[in-house]
C-alpha cells in the first residue's frame, strides 16, 4: 500500500503522467505537491531526482500514442553534436502522423509527418527517430557546416592502438543511399550537400569545421583517418601526404597534464618522419576562416607548394 505521502516506488525516481501515479496507488493530492514539477499538463516530473533526458522525456509519448521523439530531441537523445551543449534544452519535439491533432501542451513542439516504420527506433521503450531520419530533420535547422559535423559523427569509425575501437553509428554508404533516396522534405537538399563531404575518422565538430575551411580554401586535400608510418604509427587530425603537412587541433582534452606528455610524443616523432605538424587551437578558430586558411597556406609552401 502506497502512504499518502509516498510515490510508488517505481515511480519516485523518473518522470511519469497523472494516470500511471493514479494507477499506481498514489492519491490525486500527492500528484499535485510541490515535489512534483509539472512541465506540461498531465506531467509529473520528481524535482528531487537527477533524471536522464529519455526519462524525463518519456511520458510525452505515453500520452501520446502514435507519436515519436524528433528533430532536437531524438539528436540529443542520439548524442548528436548539436551547436547548443545543454541537456536541458525545452521544448520536447514530437512527429505524429499526418492529419492526427498537434499536441497542446506547454514545452512541446509537434511536427506532422507520416514517417516510415524504419524511420523510427525504441530507446528503452520509447519511440524515437532513427540516427539518419534525426540527421534529416536538423537539415532544416542547422547550417551546412553544421550539418556535415553531424553526418561525420553518424559515420565516424577507427581502430587506432592509442585508442579503443569506434564503431560508426551508421555505415557511410548507408546514409548516403538513405538520404539520396527521400523525397519532398524540407531540408533535404542540405542534407543532401552534407553527405557529400563527410568523411570517415572525424572525432569532433571542431575537427570537421577546420577540414571544411582548407576545403573551400581550394588547398591541397588534407583527409583524416589517416596515419603517418613508423613504429608507433602517429594519427594527426588532418593530413596532407602530397606535402607531408598535418594537423592538430587542440581542444580542451589537450590542456591535461597526461595528454600534453602525450602530446610532445606524438610531435617529436611527427618531425622525425619529415612531415610539418600544424597546431590549431580554438582561439585560431576564433580569429576567422582567413587567418586559420593563412597558418596552411605558410605550412605548404614551405613544404614546397607553389599556390
Amino acid at each position: 500500500m502506497v502512504s499518502r505521502d509516498q510515490l510508488p516506488e517505481h515511480r519516485a525516481g523518473r518522470s511519469f503522467t497523472f494516470s500511471e501515479g493514479v494507477a499506481g496507488g498514489a492519491r490525486v493530492s500527492r500528484l499535485r505537491s510541490k515535489d512534483l514539477g509539472i512541465p506540461s499538463r498531465k506531467i509529473r516530473v520528481p524535482r528531487s531526482h537527477p533524471q536522464k533526458l529519455l526519462d524525463r522525456v518519456r511520458p510525452n509519448t505515453a500520452l501520446t500514442p502514435g507519436r515519436c521523439l524528433s528533430h532536437v530531441t531524438a539528436a540529443q537523445l542520439h548524442g548528436l553534436p548539436l551547436p547548443w551543449f545543454d541537456d536541458e534544452i525545452v521544448p520536447v519535439h514530437l512527429t505524429r502522423p499526418a492529419g492526427s491533432r498537434q499536441p497542446r501542451r506547454r514545452h512541446v513542439t509537434g511536427h506532422s509527418r507520416d514517417l516510415p516504420g524504419a524511420d523510427i527506433m525504441s530507446m528503452d521503450g520509447v519511440p524515437v527517430t532513427t540516427p539518419a531520419r534525426t540527421l534529416l530533420d536538423l537539415a532544416a535547422i542547422l547550417t551546412l557546416d553544421q550539418l556535415v559535423a553531424v553526418a561525420d559523427f553518424l559515420v565516424c569509425e577507427h581502430d587506432r592502438p592509442f585508442q579503443h575501437p569506434k564503431m560508426a553509428i551508421v555505415q557511410a554508404a548507408s546514409l548516403r543511399r538513405y538520404v539520396e533516396g527521400k523525397r519532398n522534405l524540407r531540408g533535404l537538399a542540405k542534407a543532401r550537400k552534407a553527405v557529400e563531404p563527410m568523411r570517415i575518422g572525424v572525432d569532433s565538430p571542431p575537427k570537421t569545421r577546420l577540414r571544411l575551411m582548407l576545403q573551400r580554401a581550394g588547398l591541397p586535400v588534407f583527409v583524416p583517418n589517416y596515419a603517418v608510418a613508423g613504429d608507433p604509427e602517429v594519427w594527426p587530425d588532418l593530413a596532407c601526404e602530397e606535402y607531408k603537412i598535418c594537423s592538430e587541433y587542440e581542444g580542451e582534452i589537450h590542456k591535461t597534464t597526461q595528454k600534453q606528455l602525450f602530446d610532445r610524443t606524438r610531435d617529436e616523432r611527427t618531425a622525425q618522419r619529415g612531415w610539418l605538424l600544424v597546431l590549431v587551437y580554438e582561439a585560431d578558430m576564433q580569429r576567422g576562416e582567413a587567418y586559420v586558411v593563412e597558418m596552411f597556406r605558410k605550412a605548404l609552401r614551405r613544404q614546397g607548394w607553389n599556390g
